[in-house]
């Protein structure tokens, strides 16, 4: 006991000990008795998962990796097409104030068991069946339709903050999330409890319905596709996340990083969730190691099969294509805002031996086999097709262009038909607005190229979330009967947010920042919402402008007060009526406050 009368202790958790909030107290035996210090919610203590502690199930070795998927409060997620990658920041916010209770009131709000909190397997489980509200009252609730009546659409989102706050304080699920949206917030749940993690785009992800590694595109004999026969669909892209972790429950070598995806795609055990699966165990075709690898294994590993659909009700294979689904698998880089390529962890090279021993062993664990399909796969065709889509900017015509090739010394006529769709980037089609048929002549040994002009006004109007156009070109060959078929989509390239600040860059002080927007279109944009955000600078704000004229230019400015010093970022995003998917950012170094 010191000579004022105090006393210090350390105390010094288990690296198995369960995450959460705890009371503390202080009990003093006395020869009157016990006498304990009363409820003071100043002395409450959190515990969380450690990747610092060599012990802890979810250690990390590397502080550069420490720094980013813990301690980075500020991300990357990338969307778009594989042909045309886009990104996005997203504010985690996993230190903003209130975060840390609303991720554990997640926990509770699953009835989570005490026992379970800290094994981050179980954790990540539940975290992604709640982020999901489909069927468990979890926090966001998805749509895919493009109707956001009484919520706010996904795109609007520049953060997980506004999100979990709002669940918490209503106790209500809120309206409204897509893939990224999801695996933003899902991050910042793993992050805020201490599991490292990151989040994921997959470009290409296959949504297989028969599970049996398989995507089939149906064709009538004339070469149009076969909408009551296709089930299967491709997301031009899909994002998850993943967990790093050790799994005490597999064998020896399937620890490290884990996917998990809280988007509601398939039940599993009962729940909407999938995950925590070893990446390395979905490399290598162990599909049976728990949970849900089956799944994430089609999402990157399926093959794109075109079947002719005869009127006979035989079905003809015509074109295999084993490298369209899974093409490109990428997370943000350590230490910077680009693009990281991380297919070669999911997936070998196509062709290499290890690729066939991987499948060849998710067959064996239960992966079902593709269908027998009547018919034959047909030899290849004397006649190849390709065709490609220029840079498309929103409310500007553009060209597509397709070009035929002859390899043989035969004369041959095809009849092409080009389809245009308005989808959503799930690979659902909502509207046909362009259709186009026409006979091509090719002579020996020659190419051709046809090009069609894609105007705005067949397409303005009826865009959807994200702006996205796809492309169905199919050929029938007429002297062969071979069919020709390819199909790209293309995002349309759409104007940025402006952001500036002006005022000293510095903790403490005033700082101004200004959003501005230019209606590029000639269409008076309505309802207008911009969002804004920046970890560590501003709390995350809203601001309506009823609407904004062709060629107008508005302003938003907003007094902050930085609160973080060093690299931050600001983040906005507008949306309107007939206009989404618009983003700004800028990224700031705010100074430290001088000492006195």
């Amino acid at each position: 006991m010191r000579e004022n009368r105090s006393v210090r202790l350390s105390i010094q958790s288990s690296p198995e000990c369960i995450v959460g909030k705890f009371r503390m107290y202080v009990a003093v035996w006395t020869p009157y008795g016990i006498l304990r210090t009363s409820r003071n919610p100043e002395t409450d203590t959190y515990i969380l998962f450690n990747p610092w502690c060599e012990e802890d199930a979810v250690y990390l070795d590397g502080d550069k990796e420490r720094e980013e998927y813990v301690l980075n409060d500020i991300g990357v997620i990338f969307y778009g097409d594989f042909n045309d990658i886009k990104s996005r920041s997203w504010s985690y916010g996993q230190f903003e104030d209130g975060i840390l209770d609303a991720c554990l009131y997640v926990m509770d709000k699953a009835q989570m068991d005490l026992s379970g909190r800290g094994n981050p397997i179980k954790v990540s489980r539940v975290g992604s069946a709640m982020v999901n509200a489909k069927d468990d009252e979890g926090v966001l609730v998805g749509s895919w339709d493009n109707i956001y009546a009484y919520g706010v659409p996904p795109s609007a989102w520049t953060g997980s903050v506004d999100i979990l706050l709002e669940y918490q304080s209503t106790k209500s699920p809120v309206r409204y999330g897509q893939c990224w949206v999801f695996a933003g917030v899902f991050n910042t749940f793993l992050r805020c409890l201490g599991i490292p993690a990151r989040v994921i785009t997959n470009y290409f992800s296959a949504h297989d319905n028969d599970a049996n590694l398989q995507m089939d595109i149906f064709l009538e004999e004339d070469g149009n596709v076969n909408s009551k026969l296709t089930k299967d669909s491709v997301w031009n892209y899909h994002c998850w996340n993943e967990a790093w972790m050790t799994r005490p429950d597999l064998p020896v070598g399937f620890g490290g990083w884990q996917a998990v995806d809280s988007t509601p795609q398939e039940n599993s055990d009962g729940m909407y969730r999938c995950g925590p699966a070893s990446v390395q165990a979905i490399k290598h075709g162990h599909i049976c190691f728990q949970f849900d690898a089956p799944f994430v294994f089609a999402e990157v590993n399926s093959d794109l099969i075109y079947i002719t659909a005869k009127k006979d009700g035989t079905h003809v294979v015509e074109t295999v294509d084993t490298t369209h689904i899974g093409k490109l698998i990428v997370t943000k880089e350590v230490g910077g805002d680009g693009i990281k390529d991380i297919t070669d962890t999911y997936k070998f090279q196509e062709g290499q031996e290890e690729e066939r021993l991987a499948l060849e062993t998710a067959l064996m664990y239960g992966a079902k086999k593709p269908l027998n399909i009547e018919g034959i796969l047909k030899p290849r065709s004397d006649v190849d097709m390709n065709f490609d889509v220029e840079n498309a900017v929103l409310g500007r015509d553009f060209k597509l262009t397709i070009t035929f090739q002859n390899n043989s010394p035969r004369r041959y006529t095809l009849l092409a038909y080009l389809s245009g769709n308005i989808v959503f980037y799930t690979g659902v089609s909502k509207t046909e607005f362009k259709k186009e048929t026409f006979e091509v002549t090719l002579e020996p040994l020659s190419f051709k190229r046809e090009e069609v002009l894609i105007r705005a006004g067949e397409y303005m109007g009826q865009l959807l979330e994200q702006a996205y156009l796809h492309f169905f070109v199919t050929a029938r060959v007429n002297e062969s009967k071979d069919i020709l078929a390819k199909q790209k989509s293309t995002v349309l390239t759409i104007p940025q947010l402006i952001i500036k600040v002006r005022g000293a860059k510095m903790v403490g002080s005033d700082m101004v920042v200004t959003v501005e927007f230019t209606n590029p279109l000639k269409e008076t944009l309505r309802n207008v919402w911009i969002h804004l955000d920046g970890p560590g600078v501003i709390k995350p704000m809203r601001k309506m402008f009823r609407e904004i004229q062709p060629s107008a230019t508005i302003q938003w400015e907003e007094v902050c007060r930085p609160w973080v010093s060093g690299p931050r970022k600001l983040i906005a995003s507008m949306t309107s009526d007939s206009l989404r998917h618009v983003y700004g950012e800028l990224n700031l170094q705010i100074q430290r406050r001088p000492s006195a």
